[in-house]
């Protein structure tokens, strides 16, 4: 069986990072590795780590690339590798660009299509843009569907997708995330923790979402000033280099008391300093997928998610982008001890760790 793996982010990284690996372990199986480089520095320090080496590097980013643009790269540069390799499955993980034009190349070369975490929906074509129609253009072309949870499959369901080729597997975030995990905490970590954390508790931040350029990245920020404030918390935040996310930030933020601003980080540290946090802020996916694992609670900077199963949970809670409920809401998981004690003892919804295996077991039964 010969199976491509197609991603270009580091989220899409992380997570097929585990199926990669133990597809490159199993007999009968061909497997190669195609990467968009749809965001190249944040992507190879994931394939580093995971000592992934792929077969094809398409390196199609570009500096204030539209997604037009991008859309017809990936056509025209995946089209001659599906061509030259000839997959009998091709995977790809998510709701970027490049997993929606990965979906259809497919279907135009009437090649299966497996889609890594699928189902997942706001039903809202706004939110998030333009993931929300990336999956659910993957969804429509997909010829087997490995949902996270039960709530994805159902989702799927709904719109007439037959079960017998939905597989809920868990998500594969939780395999990467123990992998990681056991890994030594990167000096970088230790240092930052030890200099500013004796006597504060953490906020880690992550907020770069395309839903969020503009007055609510500016809302984010002047909340978080409110909250460095207070004068018992420090506030850090590895800033994306999309120029929309730092002007902002760079603008309200920079040379605050109790905010430290830094470099986007590789995965690695980033996790690290996930364990070290008292409370997340974050608008990214993946991080409310991560963080319940460690027991943190999370505060979602976005009005809607397609990952319910978390506020369903208790393990994060939708706070939007006015800063006076980001405030609120933070400060009250900051004071009440008890607020705080639920948030962290609810159980992870997204799986056991187990997913990677899940999905190549469907794929050698299919």
């Amino acid at each position: 069986m010969k199976i491509l793996s197609v991603f270009g982010t580091r989220p899409e990284a992380v997570k097929m990072a585990p199926i990669v690996k133990l597809l490159a372990e199993t007999k009968g199986v061909e497997s190669r590795v195609c990467v968009t480089a749809q965001h190249r520095q944040m992507l190879d320090q994931v394939l580093d780590l995971f000592h992934i080496q792929p077969e094809y590097d398409l390196n199609l980013m570009r500096d204030n690339q539209s997604l037009a643009a991008l859309s017809a790269s990936i056509f025209t540069h995946l089209d001659p590798v599906v061509t030259d390799f000839k997959p009998d499955w091709v995977l790809a993980q998510g709701d970027t660009t490049t997993v929606a034009i990965t979906s259809l190349l497919t279907y135009f070369h009437r090649i299966k299509f497996g889609h890594v975490e699928a189902g997942l929906r706001t039903h809202d074509k706004w939110q998030p843009f333009p993931e929300e129609i990336n999956r659910r253009v993957a969804g429509v072309v997909a010829d087997l569907h490995f949902a996270p949870t039960e709530w994805s499959k159902q989702n799927l369901l709904n719109e007439g997708i037959n079960e017998s080729i939905i597989k809920v597997t868990g998500n594969t975030v939780i395999d990467a995330l123990k992998f990681v995990a056991k890994q030594s905490e990167p000096e970088e970590i230790t240092q930052l923790t030890t200099t500013k954390l004796k006597t504060k508790k953490l906020i880690l931040v992550t907020a770069h979402r395309r839903e969020n350029f503009g007055e609510p990245m500016e809302n984010i920020c002047h909340a978080l000033v409110e909250l460095a404030g207070r004068g018992d918390v420090e506030i850090v935040y590895p800033v994306h280099l999309n120029p929309n996310v730092q002007g902002p930030v760079n603008r309200l933020l920079r040379g605050a008391e109790h905010i430290t601003l830094l470099p986007p980080l590789d995965y690695l540290p980033l996790v690290h300093l996930m364990r070290h946090a008292t409370l997340i802020l974050t608008d990214s996916g993946g991080i409310q997928e991560e963080a319940p694992a460690f027991g943190i609670p999370t505060l979602v900077l976005r009005d809607v998610t397609e990952r319910p199963e978390g506020v369903a949970a208790g393990t994060v809670k939708l706070a939007g982008t006015k800063s006076s409920r980001i405030v609120e809401e933070a400060q009250r998981l900051l004071d009440d001890e008890s607020a705080y004690a639920e948030m962290s003892r609810a159980a992870n919804p997204y799986g056991d760790g187990h997913a990677a295996e899940r999905i190549v077991q469907a794929l050698l039964e299919s």
